[in-house]
């Protein structure tokens, strides 16, 4: 009999920015090997809510745990060494360092020699930065630098990647062959949440997926069943569906 271990909670949640608040009363469990997708309008509160995730931004009320470790006041570092791996939107790269040099930034606390075999191994999963390896990530495609930050964050060795918007920009065939990448890492025990307009490339990548609308939780389920419904389609994968084929 498999028994799950949860991975992550976030209970009534409410963060922002000031004295405003962004997400109010956000109720989310993950657990280990779990995709989940947040989709949502742009504005809706996705971002911040990874924000709060990785402490980015101070949670007003409500709590953040992370396996058995309660997050309050726990600065972003010390979450990403529990194991909390961050995709950022827009990526964030060093655009004057090479892919090496980005990637190394992943596991800056590590020796050089394991620094060097986790490069290693995240060349294997994105086995098309590898002759790229020693060249300016700022010359890079917009799918090239995305498989960067992808791997520069599995260079800590996360249990749990949060990404934000990581297709934005990118074409359709590089769209599929990056959410083909991450299901692959699903066979190590990753859990996996992503934040997407794009509802279409997430839904058919995620297991269940949250609506975010206003700040606020308001359709949960499997994502079989939002793809589904006609409301959601309606709603979310107009035009962001026709970038996915």
């Amino acid at each position: 009999m498999t028994t799950t271990t949860e991975c992550l909670r976030l209970e009534s949640i409410t963060a922002g920015y000031g004295k405003v608040p962004v997400i109010s009363g956000i109720d989310l469990r993950l657990n280990t090997g779990d995709t989940v997708a947040v989709v949502g309008a742009n504005g809706a509160g996705k971002t911040t809510l990874l924000r709060a995730i990785m402490g980015e931004i101070p949670t007003r009320q409500g709590s953040v745990t992370f396996g058995s470790h309660p997050l309050a006041d726990l600065p972003t570092y010390r979450r990403c060494k529990l194991g909390i791996g961050y995709v950022p939107e827009g990526r964030q790269l060093f655009p004057d360092m090479s892919v090496r040099e980005n990637l190394e930034m992943g596991a800056a606390r590590e020796s050089s020699t394991e620094r060097t075999r986790r490069i290693t191994e995240v060349l294997r999963i994105f086995p098309k930065l590898e002759p790229l390896v020693h060249g300016r990530c700022g010359l890079l495609s917009g799918g090239e630098q995305q498989m960067v930050a992808i791997a520069r964050a599995l260079m800590g060795k996360p249990k749990l990647l949060l990404l934000d918007e990581p297709s934005t920009g990118l074409a359709p065939k590089i769209i599929s062959e990056l959410y083909a990448t991450l299901s692959g890492l699903l066979k190590s025990g990753l859990t996996i949440l992503v934040v997407e307009q794009n509802a279409r490339a997430a839904l058919r990548f995620a297991q269940r997926a949250v609506v975010v609308e206003q700040g606020k939780i308001t359709v949960t389920g499997s994502s079989s069943e939002l793809l589904a419904d006609p409301r959601m389609v309606e709603a979310y994968m107009g035009m962001a569906g026709m970038h996915v084929s």
